[in-house]
């Protein structure tokens, strides 16, 4: 019998492919545990960074709504920690997304005190610019630290903006895109905050709607 060139090559692509597809998800099933797990771990550390762990009692982590606002929390769909004490509201570390990074989006940790002030802001994750856009973590400056302390009063509010344009927040040098949408993506948590109140501190599993803001 004849062999068939085209045929013989078409079986060997069809298992080359089927075998790299069978690599690609048997990579992913042993490794996306592991990545979740990492993930985690980066989040519970980030926490305890902006929410002191003798602040509080519970595990924010595990105390945690669902909220939909993308105008000032960027995301479709937004994770709300709650720290408490005594059963007493803390502070609400809010998972803000930053959708206009000079490079791609940057997941933030905004940590948010009952009075309205920051206690803390980090980084999860960005793709800035290595030397210049990524000084927002903290590895590389101190600048994400000087949001603690601030609210929406303090500085007033018309002062939310980085140097360049009014503010009283530093850019970097050959990068203002950057810090200036991390503060304006700041505010916008604080200002959710401020208009969501109490209602943040709902026995957990609910979600706030659009409908149901103020």
């Amino acid at each position: 019998m004849t062999k068939n060139p085209a045929l013989i090559s078409g079986l060997l692509l069809g298992l080359f492919a089927l075998v790299g597809t069978s690599l690609v998800a048997y990579t992913h099933t042993r490794t996306k545990d592991r990545i979740a797990a990492n993930e985690r771990a980066a989040l519970l550390k980030n926490m305890a960074a902006i929410v002191p762990a003798e602040s509080i009692d519970n595990d924010p982590s595990s105390d945690v709504i669902f909220v939909r606002d993308p105008e000032r929390l960027g995301g479709e769909t937004t994770s709300v920690y709650r720290g408490r004490k005594d059963g007493e509201p803390v502070a609400v570390i809010i998972d803000t997304l930053v959708p206009d990074g000079y490079a791609g989006p940057i997941k933030l940790l905004v940590a948010v005190e009952v009075d309205g002030t920051l206690s803390g802001v980090r980084v999860l994750s960005h793709k800035e610019t290595p030397g210049l856009g990524d000084k927002i973590d903290e590895e590389k400056s101190d600048w994400v630290t000087k949001f603690t302390g601030k609210s929406l009063t303090n500085p007033k509010l018309d002062d939310w903006r980085v140097k360049r344009d009014g503010g009283v927040f530093d850019q970097f040098t050959g990068a203002t895109i950057t810090p200036r949408s991390i503060v304006k993506a700041v505010k916008n948590t604080l200002l959710f905050v401020q208009e969501q109140g109490d209602r943040l501190y709902a026995p957990a599993k609910t979600e706030l709607t659009e409908a149901q803001q103020p």
